[in-house]
């Protein structure tokens, strides 16, 4: 049995819980939070151990795991803490909000000679997971271009709720929070971006970072890509969409959270099989979830001795996107265009 603590009593935190409860071989053993009301709350609830010390929690030979679950900019000196006291790290996203800071996460669980899995479940989702075995078999051809969309809404009283969510220390904007998940497929998917150029603006929401960003990527391969995400649009939610074009393919995958089919075509497969794969999927857009999913694979990776399939590096490989995009729009090296 594998013993799990989660770092963190936050919202997030309930969907750790709950994956950690429904994996074979996965036992929920102690929470720690700087909050004493939520630590009792878990401990109420799941009859756990409860900790408001970290250092206290960690000095606990029966865990195995940490997850870190606190806002976006603790995740490093929680994740390298817990590696340093000789835990497998699983931590949300983003893995970080700098480059160093991953790349010190990164390092600690590789002296420690830990394990660590970063939280991108999207990856596990069956659209993807279809989408991403055409690719490995070379069923587009030669790649075109990819299209990365988030048309989302976080309204003003989203961010009000706590001090923390918009800044940049702490959280980031719409790239680092919301479409983080949509471009770490963007990076599996399509590779490494090779050059960009983007735009961030805050428009509508009263918050430090970027609440719209739009950005063109040219891939290592030659592909292009188009990245749109926002957290303005009117009223709530819209899509969140990957698209991939190539000589012998096209296929959307789309839906409020880029679960479902919306076209699939492939060159050599019949029209038959085209629908029943789609009947297939949509059946069940979400699979089973995603938390769960990378909670099993980290119980199954300390058993096997092997890393993660989402690993530190995947983590980081997302995160450099967003930070070079966020340079790029700083940079504002773009032709002003005259009438």
């Amino acid at each position: 049995m594998i013993h799990f603590a989660i770092i963190g009593c936050g919202h997030i935190a309930k969907k750790h819980v709950e994956a950690i409860r429904n994996t074979p071989g996965a036992a929920l053993i102690a929470v720690c939070d700087t909050n004493p009301q939520r630590v009792e709350e878990y401990v109420r609830e799941y009859g756990v151990q409860g900790y408001t010390d970290l250092s206290d929690m960690l000095k606990n030979p029966d865990i195995h795991v940490v997850n870190v679950c606190t806002p976006s900019g603790l995740h490093a000196p929680l994740a390298v803490a817990g590696a340093d006291a000789g835990k497998h790290v699983v931590v949300e996203k983003p893995i970080a909000l700098t480059l160093e800071d991953a790349d010190r996460i990164i390092a600690a669980c590789k002296r420690n000679k830990v394990k660590l899995a970063v939280v991108h479940p999207n990856r596990f989702r069956p659209a993807i997971v279809e989408l991403k075995k055409a690719l490995d078999e070379q069923q587009f051809g030669k790649l075109s271009h990819a299209n990365a969309t988030v048309r989302w809404n976080r309204n003003q009283e989203y961010y009000d709720q706590a001090a923390w969510r918009g800044t940049k220390a702490l959280d980031g904007g719409v790239l680092l929070n919301q479409a983080i998940h949509n471009l770490d497929l963007l990076t599996w998917l399509m590779g490494e971006a090779a050059e960009l150029s983007a735009f961030n603006e805050t428009r509508l929401r009263n918050i430090e970072s970027e609440d719209v960003s739009a950005g063109i990527v040219r891939f290592a391969n030659g592909a292009l890509g188009i990245i749109e995400a926002a957290v303005t649009v009117y009223p709530s939610n819209i899509e969140e969409s990957i698209a991939i074009f190539g000589e012998k393919a096209s296929v959307k995958i789309s839906g409020t959270s880029a679960n479902r089919i919306e076209y699939w075509r492939m060159a050599g497969v019949s029209e038959e099989e085209t629908n029943e794969l789609i009947e297939k999927v949509n059946a069940d857009p979400l699979g089973k979830p995603g938390h769960q999913c990378l909670i099993e694979d980290m119980v199954q990776a300390i058993l096997d001795d092997r890393t993660p399939v989402v690993s530190g590096e995947d983590g980081r490989a997302a995160l450099k996107l967003i930070l070079d995009m966020c340079e790029a729009s700083d940079c504002k090296q773009v032709t002003t265009l005259r009438g």
